[in-house]
């Protein structure tokens, strides 16, 4: 598939329709694998594809220039193999290409790919003229990978920002304008919240980089998942620096799992309470309900409820793997709070939890709620309350 995107550059990248989870992301609307290709008086491929998509790949290429031979330079954002796995049979076939990446990219395609390639290392604001157009370079380490850059070319006011703006979104048409607005700004809050939350700082300063300290004039932006931005830059702008900043808004999730209920009876009462303070809330059940969907509401919510029953001395599995991936992610939550019913000692789950929450960075958590067995009515009252209580503070 090729898609002019303007006067000599164009989109041939590969579309996965049928891709449902991505390293254990669930990707409900499938993604894409996105590349470029800009002819001047030199042509240059920016990014590459998977490798099971490297021969769709290659015939997208043809289709545009041809004779691959043509091509000058492999322009490479990232080693991931998302992004690079059909470099080694591109390489092949480009022969007179030179393979461009940063230099950290460099150390990495020479240990992943064991190739001799003659591989040239740029560095923040080296370029490379194509003719009529300009490649300047940004490296953006750690977004997420170490070796991350950007490439921006002029005239034509475009930034190729590999994942940065990136989401996991299958559709023909590439475009956002052509697309459905809230479902990709959607899928780029679930990217955003699964993929570089726990790096917002660096996002942030690559964020005033671009429009700040470089100045960048942004006409159009291609990322290396999802569709192109151009009449709605402003929005994944906006997104972007509200979720750097790690703004959150009055929003509280309960999150929990259970074995004969009495947990869940207790996560019930307290999202009563919550309720009856006027609180934005939302209860997610960890058996029905995939952890990276969870986290796109994480992303924006103040408060945390961690519920659990206790099983062989300590957390449910679900509950321990949740908490696992949350505080690797390091979310913007303020406050937390851990609950849970028991059979005979619940102190080592409230502690693990409790544990959990504190290395997720969350700056305030509460005691632990815990009923033995099954709450009685009188105990469930008190869960409202605490609700309430959890409400009023997390406002304050």
């Amino acid at each position: 598939m090729k898609v002019e995107l303007m006067k000599d550059v164009y989109y041939i990248g590969v579309i996965d329709w049928n891709l449902r989870n991505f390293h254990g992301y669930s990707t409900h609307r499938g993604s894409t694998y996105n590349a470029y290709v800009v002819i001047d008086d030199k042509i240059a491929v920016i990014d590459n594809v998977k490798a099971p998509f490297t021969n769709q790949f290659v015939e997208n290429i043809k289709e545009v220039i041809g004779d691959l031979k043509k091509v000058d330079y492999l322009i490479s954002n990232h080693l991931e193999g998302d992004h690079s796995g059909s470099l080694p049979t591109l390489a092949k076939l480009c022969p007179n290409a030179q393979i461009v990446t940063s230099e950290k990219g460099k150390a990495g395609f020479l240990r992943m790919y064991k190739e001799d390639w003659d591989i040239q290392a740029v560095k923040e604001g080296d370029t490379i003229s194509l003719g009529n157009r300009t490649l300047t370079f940004v490296p953006v380490p750690l977004i997420h990978w170490p070796d991350s850059m950007m490439t921006y070319m002029t005239p034509d006011k475009i930034l190729f920002s590999n994942d940065a703006f990136g989401q996991h979104y299958a559709s023909s048409k590439r475009v956002d304008y052509e697309n459905n607005l809230i479902e990709i700004m959607e899928e780029a809050a679930k990217y955003y919240a699964n993929i570089v939350m726990h790096v917002s700082t660096l996002i942030k300063k690559a964020l005033e980089k671009v429009t700040q300290t470089l100045k960048l004039e942004i006409d159009m932006i291609c990322p290396s998942h999802g569709i192109m931005w151009k009449e709605n830059i402003g929005d994944i702008l906006g997104a972007y620096t509200k979720w750097s900043n790690r703004e959150t808004k009055e929003k509280i999730l309960i999150i929990y799992d259970t074995m004969w209920h009495s947990t869940e009876k207790m996560a019930y009462a307290l999202l009563e309470g919550i309720q009856e303070e006027g609180v934005e809330v939302k209860i997610y059940n960890l058996t029905s309900t995939d952890n990276s969907d969870i986290m796109t509401e994480v992303l924006d919510a103040r408060g945390l409820l961690i519920g659990s029953p206790t099983l062989n001395n300590g957390m449910f599995p679900t509950v321990a793997g949740f908490l696992t991936y949350l505080k690797g992610l390091k979310p913007p939550a303020k406050l937390a709070r851990a609950f849970g019913s028991y059979g005979w000692n619940s102190k080592k789950t409230m502690e693990q939890i409790t544990t959990n929450l504190k290395e997720a960075l969350i700056p305030e958590i509460l005691e632990p709620i815990t009923y033995n067995f099954i709450p009685d009515p009188d105990e469930l009252e008190k869960c409202k309350e605490f609700g309430r209580d959890f409400a009023k503070k997390m406002k304050s």
